[in-house]
This record gives C-alpha cells, sequence and structure tokens, in this order.
C-alpha cells in the first residue's frame, strides 16, 4: 500500500499543473502554425538582407 501512495505524487503534480495552466489561460499550449510558407519566405528575406550586409562590410 506505501508503494500506491508515491503514485499519488505525480498525480496530484499533474493535476496542480493542470490548474495552473487553466488559471493563467493557457488551454492551447502551443497555437497551431499555419503560415508556415509566410514564415520561410519571412526567414529567406532576412538570410538575404543579412548576407548583403555582409557583403557590402567586406568590399
Amino acid at each position: 500500500m506505501g508503494a500506491l501512495l508515491w503514485l499519488l505524487i505525480p498525480l496530484f503534480a499533474g493535476i496542480a499543473a493542470s490548474v495552473w495552466a487553466w488559471d493563467t489561460g493557457r488551454r492551447n499550449p502551443s497555437p497551431a502554425d499555419h503560415d508556415t510558407w509566410q514564415d520561410l519566405d519571412r526567414y529567406q528575406r532576412l538570410r538575404t538582407v543579412l548576407s548583403a550586409d555582409e557583403h557590402a562590410k567586406t568590399a
């Protein structure tokens, strides 16, 4: 019976974390990413600007 009591610790920790997440408004911890192509285009533009900046410094 004592070993089963140790299982209550993770159970209560999970319940406490759930209550905390619900109380702080984080019902969806990670929002879905729908703009993958837009993020990729932004990343490519950033790489282009940074590489142009490096070429400007060496010239």
